[in-house]
Protein backbone atom coordinates (compact mmCIF):
# COMPACT_ATOMS: atom_id res chain seq x y z
CA UNK A 1 0.00 0.00 0.00
CA UNK A 2 1.17 3.51 -0.80
CA UNK A 3 1.39 6.33 1.69
CA UNK A 4 -0.56 9.24 0.23
CA UNK A 5 -2.35 12.46 1.05
CA UNK A 6 -5.81 12.54 -0.52
CA UNK A 7 -6.95 15.60 -2.44
CA UNK A 8 -10.05 16.22 -4.52
CA UNK A 9 -9.86 14.47 -7.85
CA UNK A 10 -6.36 13.04 -7.51
CA UNK A 11 -3.81 11.61 -5.13
CA UNK A 12 -0.39 13.05 -4.42
CA UNK A 13 2.49 11.45 -2.55
CA UNK A 14 3.11 13.05 0.82
CA UNK A 15 5.98 11.63 2.81
CA UNK A 16 7.59 14.81 4.08
CA UNK A 17 7.29 15.79 7.74
CA UNK A 18 5.69 19.04 8.78
CA UNK A 19 7.86 21.35 10.83
CA UNK A 20 7.76 19.87 14.33
CA UNK A 21 7.81 22.47 17.05
CA UNK A 22 6.08 20.14 19.51
CA UNK A 23 6.77 21.09 23.07
CA UNK A 24 3.36 19.96 24.24
CA UNK A 25 1.15 16.90 24.08
CA UNK A 26 0.15 15.59 20.65
CA UNK A 27 -3.02 13.76 19.64
CA UNK A 28 -3.67 11.27 16.86
CA UNK A 29 -6.73 11.29 14.62
CA UNK A 30 -7.42 8.12 12.61
CA UNK A 31 -10.05 8.18 9.85
CA UNK A 32 -10.99 4.80 8.36
CA UNK A 33 -12.27 5.90 4.95
CA UNK A 34 -13.60 3.95 2.00
CA UNK A 35 -10.46 4.32 -0.13
CA UNK A 36 -7.89 4.48 2.65
CA UNK A 37 -7.10 5.19 6.27
CA UNK A 38 -5.73 8.62 7.11
CA UNK A 39 -3.85 9.35 10.30
CA UNK A 40 -2.64 12.74 11.46
CA UNK A 41 -0.77 14.01 14.48
CA UNK A 42 -2.01 17.29 15.93
CA UNK A 43 -0.29 19.41 18.50
CA UNK A 44 -2.40 20.57 21.42
CA UNK A 45 -2.75 24.06 19.91
CA UNK A 46 -4.22 22.61 16.72
CA UNK A 47 -1.05 22.62 14.63
CA UNK A 48 -0.81 19.63 12.26
CA UNK A 49 2.53 17.87 12.69
CA UNK A 50 2.16 15.16 10.05
CA UNK A 51 -0.46 13.40 7.97
CA UNK A 52 -0.45 10.30 5.80
CA UNK A 53 -2.90 7.90 4.13
CA UNK A 54 -2.61 4.21 3.26
CA UNK A 55 -4.99 2.90 0.63
CA UNK A 56 -6.77 -0.45 0.28
CA UNK A 57 -9.13 -2.11 -2.21
CA UNK A 58 -12.91 -2.29 -2.35
CA UNK A 59 -14.69 -5.30 -3.82
CA UNK A 60 -18.03 -5.60 -5.60
CA UNK A 61 -18.89 -9.33 -5.81
CA UNK A 62 -22.19 -8.52 -7.54
CA UNK A 63 -23.67 -5.37 -9.13
CA UNK A 64 -24.66 -2.96 -6.37
CA UNK A 65 -22.64 -4.80 -3.72
CA UNK A 66 -19.76 -3.10 -1.90
CA UNK A 67 -17.50 -4.89 0.58
CA UNK A 68 -14.13 -4.55 2.29
CA UNK A 69 -11.89 -6.70 4.48
CA UNK A 70 -11.75 -5.18 8.00
CA UNK A 71 -8.22 -6.53 8.37
CA UNK A 72 -7.18 -4.03 5.69
CA UNK A 73 -8.43 -1.19 7.91
CA UNK A 74 -6.35 -2.46 10.80
CA UNK A 75 -3.22 -2.92 8.68
CA UNK A 76 -3.59 0.60 7.27
CA UNK A 77 -4.16 2.02 10.76
CA UNK A 78 -0.97 0.41 12.06
CA UNK A 79 1.11 1.56 9.10
CA UNK A 80 -0.26 5.10 9.06
CA UNK A 81 0.25 5.60 12.81
CA UNK A 82 3.84 4.39 12.57
CA UNK A 83 4.46 6.60 9.53
CA UNK A 84 3.00 9.69 11.19
CA UNK A 85 5.00 9.14 14.36
CA UNK A 86 8.16 8.95 12.25
CA UNK A 87 7.31 11.98 10.10
CA UNK A 88 6.43 14.10 13.12
CA UNK A 89 9.41 12.82 15.14
CA UNK A 90 7.15 11.99 18.06
CA UNK A 91 7.85 9.63 20.94
CA UNK A 92 5.19 7.33 22.41
CA UNK A 93 5.06 9.43 25.56
CA UNK A 94 4.13 12.51 23.47
CA UNK A 95 0.72 11.06 22.54
CA UNK A 96 -2.03 12.14 24.93
CA UNK A 97 -4.94 10.44 23.20
CA UNK A 98 -6.36 8.93 20.01
CA UNK A 99 -9.60 9.78 18.21
CA UNK A 100 -11.33 7.54 15.68
CA UNK A 101 -13.48 8.41 12.69
CA UNK A 102 -14.63 6.36 9.75
CA UNK A 103 -17.05 5.63 6.95
CA UNK A 104 -20.52 5.37 8.43
CA UNK A 105 -23.17 2.62 8.24
CA UNK A 106 -20.79 -0.27 7.43
CA UNK A 107 -21.33 -3.61 9.16
CA UNK A 108 -18.61 -5.81 10.63
CA UNK A 109 -19.89 -9.17 11.88
CA UNK A 110 -17.84 -10.86 14.64
CA UNK A 111 -18.09 -14.34 16.14
CA UNK A 112 -17.64 -15.31 19.80
CA UNK A 113 -13.85 -15.32 19.36
CA UNK A 114 -13.87 -11.76 18.01
CA UNK A 115 -13.00 -12.94 14.51
CA UNK A 116 -14.54 -11.42 11.38
CA UNK A 117 -17.13 -13.78 9.90
CA UNK A 118 -17.40 -12.29 6.39
CA UNK A 119 -16.30 -9.14 4.52
CA UNK A 120 -17.91 -5.96 5.83
CA UNK A 121 -20.90 -4.51 3.99
CA UNK A 122 -20.26 -0.82 3.28
CA UNK A 123 -22.30 2.40 3.29
CA UNK A 124 -22.68 2.38 -0.52
CA UNK A 125 -23.90 -1.22 -0.73
CA UNK A 126 -27.33 -1.34 -2.37
CA UNK A 127 -28.42 -4.96 -1.79
CA UNK A 128 -30.89 -4.27 1.03
CA UNK A 129 -33.97 -2.75 -0.64
CA UNK A 130 -36.15 -5.67 0.48
CA UNK A 131 -34.88 -5.35 4.05
CA UNK A 132 -35.69 -1.62 4.10
CA UNK A 133 -39.26 -2.50 3.18
CA UNK A 134 -39.26 -5.16 5.90
CA UNK A 135 -38.10 -2.65 8.52
CA UNK A 136 -40.76 -0.10 7.59
CA UNK A 137 -43.45 -2.79 7.62
CA UNK A 138 -42.41 -4.20 11.01
CA UNK A 139 -42.10 -0.69 12.46
CA UNK A 140 -45.70 0.06 11.48
CA UNK A 141 -44.93 2.34 8.56
CA UNK A 142 -42.49 5.06 7.57
CA UNK A 143 -43.88 7.72 9.91
CA UNK A 144 -43.75 5.44 12.95
CA UNK A 145 -40.19 4.42 12.07
CA UNK A 146 -39.13 8.08 11.85
CA UNK A 147 -40.85 8.61 15.20
CA UNK A 148 -38.69 5.89 16.77
CA UNK A 149 -35.26 6.59 15.25
CA UNK A 150 -35.71 10.00 13.51
CA UNK A 151 -34.91 8.60 10.05
CA UNK A 152 -36.42 6.41 7.32
CA UNK A 153 -34.88 3.10 6.25
CA UNK A 154 -32.24 3.55 3.55
CA UNK A 155 -30.22 0.84 1.83
CA UNK A 156 -26.93 2.25 3.09
CA UNK A 157 -27.82 2.02 6.78
CA UNK A 158 -26.63 -0.75 9.11
CA UNK A 159 -29.94 -2.25 10.29
CA UNK A 160 -30.97 -3.44 6.80
CA UNK A 161 -27.55 -5.10 6.44
CA UNK A 162 -28.06 -7.08 9.64
CA UNK A 163 -31.45 -8.26 8.37
CA UNK A 164 -29.92 -9.12 4.99
CA UNK A 165 -27.41 -11.38 6.72
CA UNK A 166 -30.23 -13.08 8.62
CA UNK A 167 -32.32 -13.48 5.46
CA UNK A 168 -29.56 -14.57 3.10
CA UNK A 169 -26.63 -16.00 5.10
CA UNK A 170 -28.35 -17.65 8.07
CA UNK A 171 -25.27 -19.63 9.13
CA UNK A 172 -23.20 -16.46 9.31
CA UNK A 173 -25.94 -14.65 11.19
CA UNK A 174 -26.20 -17.46 13.73
CA UNK A 175 -22.45 -17.17 14.42
CA UNK A 176 -22.67 -13.38 14.91
CA UNK A 177 -22.36 -12.15 18.49
CA UNK A 178 -21.35 -8.52 17.79
CA UNK A 179 -21.96 -6.02 15.00
CA UNK A 180 -19.52 -3.10 14.79
CA UNK A 181 -19.16 -0.03 12.62
CA UNK A 182 -15.85 0.29 10.72
CA UNK A 183 -14.10 2.67 13.12
CA UNK A 184 -15.38 0.66 16.07
CA UNK A 185 -13.79 -2.50 14.69
CA UNK A 186 -10.47 -0.65 14.71
CA UNK A 187 -11.30 0.48 18.27
CA UNK A 188 -11.81 -3.19 19.19
CA UNK A 189 -8.38 -4.00 17.77
CA UNK A 190 -6.87 -1.07 19.69
CA UNK A 191 -8.46 -1.62 23.08
CA UNK A 192 -10.25 -4.96 23.13
CA UNK A 193 -13.51 -3.13 23.93
CA UNK A 194 -16.83 -3.28 22.10
CA UNK A 195 -17.85 0.39 22.06
CA UNK A 196 -19.35 3.05 19.82
CA UNK A 197 -20.52 6.64 20.13
CA UNK A 198 -23.72 8.48 19.36
CA UNK A 199 -22.88 10.18 16.05
CA UNK A 200 -21.86 7.02 14.19
CA UNK A 201 -24.52 4.94 15.91
CA UNK A 202 -27.15 7.34 14.57
CA UNK A 203 -26.48 5.96 11.10
CA UNK A 204 -27.31 2.39 12.05
CA UNK A 205 -31.08 3.13 12.09
CA UNK A 206 -31.14 1.40 15.49
CA UNK A 207 -30.48 4.44 17.70
CA UNK A 208 -33.13 6.36 19.59
CA UNK A 209 -31.65 9.65 18.38
CA UNK A 210 -33.74 11.79 20.74
CA UNK A 211 -32.59 9.94 23.86
CA UNK A 212 -29.11 8.98 22.56
CA UNK A 213 -29.43 5.25 23.29
CA UNK A 214 -30.22 2.05 21.38
CA UNK A 215 -33.90 1.79 20.45
CA UNK A 216 -35.29 -1.18 22.39
CA UNK A 217 -38.71 -0.82 20.73
CA UNK A 218 -37.29 -1.12 17.20
CA UNK A 219 -34.88 -3.90 18.17
CA UNK A 220 -37.87 -5.76 19.57
CA UNK A 221 -39.95 -5.30 16.43
CA UNK A 222 -37.04 -6.56 14.30
CA UNK A 223 -36.36 -9.46 16.70
CA UNK A 224 -32.71 -8.42 17.14
CA UNK A 225 -30.88 -8.99 20.42
CA UNK A 226 -29.65 -5.80 22.09
CA UNK A 227 -26.33 -7.44 22.97
CA UNK A 228 -25.45 -7.60 19.26
CA UNK A 229 -24.66 -3.90 19.62
CA UNK A 230 -21.75 -2.32 21.52
CA UNK A 231 -21.80 -0.03 24.55
CA UNK A 232 -22.72 3.60 23.80
CA UNK A 233 -20.63 6.69 24.62
CA UNK A 234 -20.59 10.40 23.84
CA UNK A 235 -17.96 11.35 21.28
CA UNK A 236 -15.55 12.99 23.74
CA UNK A 237 -15.70 10.13 26.24
CA UNK A 238 -12.69 7.87 26.75
CA UNK A 239 -13.86 4.38 25.78
CA UNK A 240 -10.66 2.53 26.74
CA UNK A 241 -6.88 2.45 26.52
CA UNK A 242 -4.47 0.78 24.13
CA UNK A 243 -3.90 -2.86 24.94
CA UNK A 244 -0.34 -4.10 25.29
CA UNK A 245 -0.49 -5.96 21.98
CA UNK A 246 -1.97 -3.00 20.07
CA UNK A 247 0.55 -0.61 21.63
CA UNK A 248 3.37 -2.87 20.47
CA UNK A 249 1.93 -3.04 16.93
CA UNK A 250 1.58 0.76 16.70
CA UNK A 251 4.75 1.70 18.55
CA UNK A 252 2.82 3.56 21.25
CA UNK A 253 2.39 3.23 25.01
CA UNK A 254 -0.10 0.78 26.48
CA UNK A 255 -2.97 2.57 28.15
CA UNK A 256 -2.97 5.56 25.76
CA UNK A 257 -6.59 6.82 25.92
CA UNK A 258 -8.92 6.24 22.97
CA UNK A 259 -12.00 8.49 22.81
CA UNK A 260 -15.34 7.80 21.17
CA UNK A 261 -14.62 9.90 18.10
CA UNK A 262 -17.30 10.25 15.43
CA UNK A 263 -18.75 9.09 12.16
CA UNK A 264 -16.93 10.76 9.28
CA UNK A 265 -19.59 13.43 8.73
CA UNK A 266 -19.86 14.51 12.36
CA UNK A 267 -16.09 14.30 12.77
CA UNK A 268 -15.58 16.36 9.61
CA UNK A 269 -18.00 18.93 10.99
CA UNK A 270 -15.95 19.15 14.19
CA UNK A 271 -12.89 19.67 11.99
CA UNK A 272 -14.75 22.53 10.30
CA UNK A 273 -15.87 24.06 13.60
CA UNK A 274 -19.59 23.34 13.05
CA UNK A 275 -20.33 23.31 16.77
CA UNK A 276 -22.83 26.13 17.27
CA UNK A 277 -26.23 27.17 15.98
CA UNK A 278 -26.31 29.00 12.66
CA UNK A 279 -23.00 27.65 11.36
CA UNK A 280 -23.39 25.19 8.47
CA UNK A 281 -20.87 23.29 6.39
CA UNK A 282 -21.12 22.50 2.68
CA UNK A 283 -18.56 19.85 1.79
CA UNK A 284 -18.13 19.35 -1.95
CA UNK A 285 -16.12 16.15 -2.27
CA UNK A 286 -16.90 13.08 -4.37
CA UNK A 287 -20.21 13.17 -2.55
CA UNK A 288 -21.62 16.43 -1.23
CA UNK A 289 -22.77 16.96 2.34
CA UNK A 290 -24.67 19.83 3.94
CA UNK A 291 -24.34 19.64 7.71
CA UNK A 292 -26.12 21.94 10.18
CA UNK A 293 -25.61 22.02 13.95
CA UNK A 294 -28.75 21.95 16.10
CA UNK A 295 -29.14 22.54 19.82
CA UNK A 296 -32.41 20.61 19.81
CA UNK A 297 -33.72 17.55 17.99
CA UNK A 298 -35.22 18.76 14.71
CA UNK A 299 -36.68 16.09 12.45
CA UNK A 300 -37.76 16.44 8.83
CA UNK A 301 -41.15 14.68 8.89
CA UNK A 302 -40.65 13.62 5.28
CA UNK A 303 -37.27 12.05 6.07
CA UNK A 304 -35.41 13.95 3.35
CA UNK A 305 -32.67 15.14 5.72
CA UNK A 306 -31.04 12.85 8.26
CA UNK A 307 -31.33 13.81 11.93
CA UNK A 308 -28.40 12.38 13.88
CA UNK A 309 -26.68 12.97 17.21
CA UNK A 310 -23.76 15.35 16.84
CA UNK A 311 -20.25 14.65 18.12
CA UNK A 312 -20.84 17.64 20.44
CA UNK A 313 -22.10 16.38 23.79
CA UNK A 314 -25.88 16.66 24.06
CA UNK A 315 -26.33 18.24 20.60
CA UNK A 316 -27.71 17.07 17.26
CA UNK A 317 -27.34 17.81 13.57
CA UNK A 318 -29.29 17.56 10.36
CA UNK A 319 -27.53 16.40 7.24
CA UNK A 320 -28.23 16.09 3.53
CA UNK A 321 -26.12 13.97 1.18
CA UNK A 322 -25.67 14.39 -2.59
CA UNK A 323 -24.20 11.12 -3.85
CA UNK A 324 -22.36 12.47 -6.91
CA UNK A 325 -21.42 16.11 -6.29
CA UNK A 326 -17.73 16.51 -7.08
CA UNK A 327 -18.02 12.98 -8.39
CA UNK A 328 -20.04 14.34 -11.32
CA UNK A 329 -17.18 16.64 -12.31
CA UNK A 330 -14.74 13.77 -11.85
CA UNK A 331 -16.87 11.68 -14.22
CA UNK A 332 -16.94 14.56 -16.71
CA UNK A 333 -13.14 14.83 -16.53
CA UNK A 334 -12.54 11.10 -16.95
CA UNK A 335 -15.03 10.50 -19.76
CA UNK A 336 -15.04 13.71 -21.80
CA UNK A 337 -11.81 15.60 -21.09
CA UNK A 338 -8.98 13.47 -22.42
CA UNK A 339 -7.53 16.43 -24.34
CA UNK A 340 -7.55 18.55 -21.17
CA UNK A 341 -5.88 15.74 -19.22
CA UNK A 342 -3.15 15.50 -21.87
CA UNK A 343 -2.66 19.27 -21.99
CA UNK A 344 -2.52 19.50 -18.21
CA UNK A 345 0.13 16.80 -18.11
CA UNK A 346 2.31 18.81 -20.48
CA UNK A 347 1.77 21.98 -18.46
CA UNK A 348 2.27 20.09 -15.18
CA UNK A 349 -1.00 21.37 -13.74
CA UNK A 350 -4.22 19.77 -12.52
CA UNK A 351 -6.72 19.02 -15.35
CA UNK A 352 -9.42 20.59 -13.22
CA UNK A 353 -7.73 23.96 -13.72
CA UNK A 354 -8.28 23.76 -17.48
CA UNK A 355 -11.83 22.45 -17.08
CA UNK A 356 -12.65 25.26 -14.65
CA UNK A 357 -11.21 27.84 -17.07
CA UNK A 358 -13.58 26.57 -19.77
CA UNK A 359 -16.51 26.66 -17.35
CA UNK A 360 -15.68 30.24 -16.33
CA UNK A 361 -15.88 31.36 -19.97
CA UNK A 362 -19.55 30.35 -20.07
CA UNK A 363 -22.23 32.61 -18.55
CA UNK A 364 -24.09 31.95 -15.31
CA UNK A 365 -26.90 29.50 -16.02
CA UNK A 366 -25.00 27.92 -18.93
CA UNK A 367 -27.47 29.51 -21.37
CA UNK A 368 -30.32 27.23 -20.33
CA UNK A 369 -28.36 23.98 -19.98
CA UNK A 370 -29.09 21.97 -16.83
CA UNK A 371 -27.28 18.91 -15.47
CA UNK A 372 -28.93 16.55 -13.00
CA UNK A 373 -26.06 14.99 -10.98
CA UNK A 374 -27.78 11.68 -10.28
CA UNK A 375 -25.05 9.44 -11.70
CA UNK A 376 -25.36 6.97 -8.82
CA UNK A 377 -28.99 7.61 -7.93
CA UNK A 378 -29.69 10.21 -5.25
CA UNK A 379 -30.13 10.32 -1.51
CA UNK A 380 -31.16 13.88 -0.54
CA UNK A 381 -33.88 14.89 -1.09
CA UNK A 382 -35.23 12.17 -3.37
CA UNK A 383 -33.98 8.88 -1.85
CA UNK A 384 -34.25 7.44 -5.35
CA UNK A 385 -31.75 4.78 -6.49
CA UNK A 386 -33.31 4.87 -9.98
CA UNK A 387 -32.49 8.55 -10.60
CA UNK A 388 -30.00 9.05 -13.42
CA UNK A 389 -27.63 11.79 -14.51
CA UNK A 390 -29.00 13.94 -17.31
CA UNK A 391 -28.29 16.99 -19.42
CA UNK A 392 -31.48 18.85 -20.27
CA UNK A 393 -31.59 21.85 -22.59
CA UNK A 394 -28.75 21.05 -24.98
CA UNK A 395 -28.68 23.08 -28.17
CA UNK A 396 -26.26 23.73 -31.02
CA UNK A 397 -25.07 26.76 -29.11
CA UNK A 398 -23.64 24.71 -26.25
CA UNK A 399 -20.01 23.63 -26.12
CA UNK A 400 -17.76 21.85 -23.64
CA UNK A 401 -17.45 24.94 -21.45
CA UNK A 402 -21.21 25.11 -21.03
CA UNK A 403 -21.29 21.41 -20.22
CA UNK A 404 -18.54 21.75 -17.61
CA UNK A 405 -20.21 24.73 -15.99
CA UNK A 406 -23.62 23.04 -15.98
CA UNK A 407 -22.14 20.01 -14.19
CA UNK A 408 -20.77 22.27 -11.45
CA UNK A 409 -24.03 24.22 -11.31
CA UNK A 410 -26.09 21.01 -11.11
CA UNK A 411 -24.04 19.64 -8.22
CA UNK A 412 -24.39 22.97 -6.40
CA UNK A 413 -28.13 23.16 -7.03
CA UNK A 414 -28.33 19.68 -5.47
CA UNK A 415 -26.52 20.98 -2.38
CA UNK A 416 -28.96 23.91 -2.23
CA UNK A 417 -31.79 21.39 -1.96
CA UNK A 418 -30.50 20.42 1.50
CA UNK A 419 -30.00 24.03 2.57
CA UNK A 420 -33.55 24.93 1.59
CA UNK A 421 -35.01 21.98 3.52
CA UNK A 422 -32.98 22.96 6.59
CA UNK A 423 -34.29 26.52 6.36
CA UNK A 424 -37.86 25.18 6.06
CA UNK A 425 -37.26 23.41 9.40
CA UNK A 426 -36.39 26.79 10.98
CA UNK A 427 -32.71 25.87 11.22
CA UNK A 428 -30.76 29.13 10.81
CA UNK A 429 -28.12 29.29 8.07
CA UNK A 430 -26.06 32.32 9.09
CA UNK A 431 -22.62 31.15 7.95
CA UNK A 432 -21.78 28.54 5.30
CA UNK A 433 -18.31 27.04 5.64
CA UNK A 434 -16.98 25.35 2.51
CA UNK A 435 -14.67 22.35 2.42
CA UNK A 436 -13.63 19.62 0.02
CA UNK A 437 -12.48 20.12 -3.56
CA UNK A 438 -15.23 22.66 -4.19
CA UNK A 439 -13.65 24.91 -1.56
CA UNK A 440 -10.18 24.87 -3.14
CA UNK A 441 -11.39 26.31 -6.44
CA UNK A 442 -12.02 30.07 -6.36
CA UNK A 443 -14.44 29.67 -9.26
CA UNK A 444 -16.48 26.99 -7.46
CA UNK A 445 -16.46 29.00 -4.23
CA UNK A 446 -18.01 31.90 -6.14
CA UNK A 447 -20.47 29.57 -7.85
CA UNK A 448 -21.59 28.23 -4.47
CA UNK A 449 -22.05 31.73 -3.05
CA UNK A 450 -24.14 32.70 -6.09
CA UNK A 451 -26.33 29.58 -6.05
CA UNK A 452 -26.76 29.49 -2.26
CA UNK A 453 -27.53 33.20 -2.45
CA UNK A 454 -25.33 34.27 0.46
CA UNK A 455 -21.65 34.64 1.36
CA UNK A 456 -19.54 31.53 1.87
CA UNK A 457 -16.33 31.24 3.87
CA UNK A 458 -13.34 28.94 4.16
CA UNK A 459 -11.39 28.15 7.30
CA UNK A 460 -7.78 27.45 8.26
CA UNK A 461 -8.36 23.70 8.75
CA UNK A 462 -8.46 21.36 5.73
CA UNK A 463 -7.78 17.94 7.21
CA UNK A 464 -11.38 16.80 7.64
CA UNK A 465 -12.56 13.98 9.93
CA UNK A 466 -9.07 12.99 11.15
CA UNK A 467 -8.56 16.54 12.43
CA UNK A 468 -12.00 16.55 14.04
CA UNK A 469 -11.36 13.39 16.06
CA UNK A 470 -7.91 14.63 17.07
CA UNK A 471 -9.73 17.65 18.55
CA UNK A 472 -12.17 15.26 20.27
CA UNK A 473 -9.20 13.36 21.71
CA UNK A 474 -7.73 16.62 23.01
CA UNK A 475 -11.04 17.61 24.58
CA UNK A 476 -11.78 14.17 25.99
CA UNK A 477 -8.43 13.87 27.75
CA UNK A 478 -8.55 17.30 29.37
CA UNK A 479 -6.53 19.55 27.07
CA UNK A 480 -9.73 21.59 26.58
CA UNK A 481 -12.90 21.92 28.62
CA UNK A 482 -14.88 20.46 25.72
CA UNK A 483 -14.76 20.21 21.96
CA UNK A 484 -16.54 23.56 21.50
CA UNK A 485 -13.66 25.24 23.33
CA UNK A 486 -11.17 23.20 21.28
CA UNK A 487 -12.71 24.38 18.00
CA UNK A 488 -12.87 28.00 19.15
CA UNK A 489 -9.17 27.88 20.02
CA UNK A 490 -7.96 26.25 16.81
CA UNK A 491 -10.32 27.07 13.90
CA UNK A 492 -10.80 30.46 12.23
CA UNK A 493 -12.29 31.90 9.02
CA UNK A 494 -9.65 32.85 6.43
CA UNK A 495 -11.62 33.80 3.28
CA UNK A 496 -15.09 35.19 2.56
CA UNK A 497 -16.78 35.13 -0.84
CA UNK A 498 -19.97 37.21 -1.24
CA UNK A 499 -22.61 36.40 -3.84
CA UNK A 500 -22.64 38.44 -7.07
CA UNK A 501 -26.08 40.04 -7.39
CA UNK A 502 -26.57 39.37 -11.12
CA UNK A 503 -25.53 35.73 -10.89
CA UNK A 504 -27.64 35.24 -7.77
CA UNK A 505 -30.68 36.51 -9.68
CA UNK A 506 -29.95 34.12 -12.56
CA UNK A 507 -29.65 31.12 -10.26
CA UNK A 508 -32.72 32.03 -8.22
CA UNK A 509 -34.66 31.90 -11.49
CA UNK A 510 -33.02 28.64 -12.58
CA UNK A 511 -33.35 26.74 -9.30
CA UNK A 512 -37.13 26.05 -9.52
CA UNK A 513 -36.58 24.74 -13.07
CA UNK A 514 -33.84 22.44 -11.78
CA UNK A 515 -36.18 21.15 -9.06
CA UNK A 516 -39.01 20.53 -11.53
CA UNK A 517 -36.79 18.47 -13.85
CA UNK A 518 -36.52 15.61 -11.34
CA UNK A 519 -40.26 15.61 -10.77
CA UNK A 520 -40.84 15.53 -14.53
CA UNK A 521 -38.39 12.67 -15.10
CA UNK A 522 -38.96 10.54 -12.00
CA UNK A 523 -41.26 8.03 -13.71
CA UNK A 524 -38.99 7.93 -16.76
CA UNK A 525 -36.01 7.09 -14.54
CA UNK A 526 -37.96 4.14 -13.12
CA UNK A 527 -38.88 2.97 -16.62
CA UNK A 528 -35.26 3.23 -17.74
CA UNK A 529 -34.15 1.11 -14.78
CA UNK A 530 -36.47 -1.68 -15.92
CA UNK A 531 -34.63 -1.78 -19.24
CA UNK A 532 -31.20 -2.31 -17.66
Amino acid sequence: MKATLQRFGHTVAHNQPFTNTATMTAFLGIDIGTSGTKTLAMQEDGTILASTTFEYPLSSPKPGWSEQAPEDWWDASVKSVRKVMKLAKLKPADIGGIGLSGQMHGSVFLDKSGDVIRPALLWNDQRTAAECDEIEQKAGGRKKLIGMVANPALTGFTAPKILWLRNNEKKNFDKTVQVLLPKDYVRFRLTGDFATEVSDASGTLLLDVVNRKWSKPLLGKLDLAADLLPKMYESEDVTGGLSASAAKALGLNAGTPVVGGGGDQAAGAIGNGIVRKGVVSATMGTSGVVFAHSDEVQVDPEGRLHTFCHAVRGKWHVMGCVLSAGGSLQWFRNQLCQSEIAAAKKQKIDPYELITQQAAESPAGSEGLFFLPYLTGERTPHADPNARGSWVGLSLRHGKGHMARSVMEGATYAMRDSLEIAKSMDIPVKEIRLSGGGARSQFWRQLQADIYGQPVVTINAEEGPAYGVALLAAAGTGAYKDVVEACKATISVVTKTPAVAAAKKTYNAGYPVYQQLYRSLKDDFAAIQKLV
